[in-house]
């Protein structure tokens, strides 16, 4: 099994961050993990803003938002693992994060 690639603090950047945050279902699925008190399984985004995604899209959607730094994933049996490292990136970037989702949230707002 391919090792997960997580990376360091300090090649967190902004530019991957805003990349994996552009697309509307990683948002989603960023914003739910980021939301939750315990590691969220990626069965829990089998359905995304009412829109069924395939575990393959599914799979490419956490890889990306793992290999920016948003999440951290770990193997448990079959299932992975995911929670956000919200709290890391606020080190480097005080007060990004928090921004960017109360920006998704409020256009999500505006769109339902």
């Amino acid at each position: 099994m391919k090792p997960l690639v997580h990376p360091t603090l300090e090649e967190i950047t902004v530019e991957g961050i805003l990349y994996a945050l552009s697309d509307r279902v990683r948002a989603s699925i960023y914003i739910g993990i980021a939301c939750a008190e315990c590691p969220q399984m990626c069965a829990n985004y089998l359905q995304v803003d009412d829109r069924r995604i395939p575990k393959s899209t599914l799979s490419l959607q956490f890889r990306i938002l793992r290999e920016a730094g948003l999440i951290r994933s770990e193997r448990r049996g079959v299932e992975m693992l995911n929670t956000s490292r919200c709290r890391e990136i606020d080190q480097k970037f005080p007060g990004l994060l928090s921004t960017i989702v109360r920006c998704i949230q409020a256009q999500q707002a505006d769109r339902s």
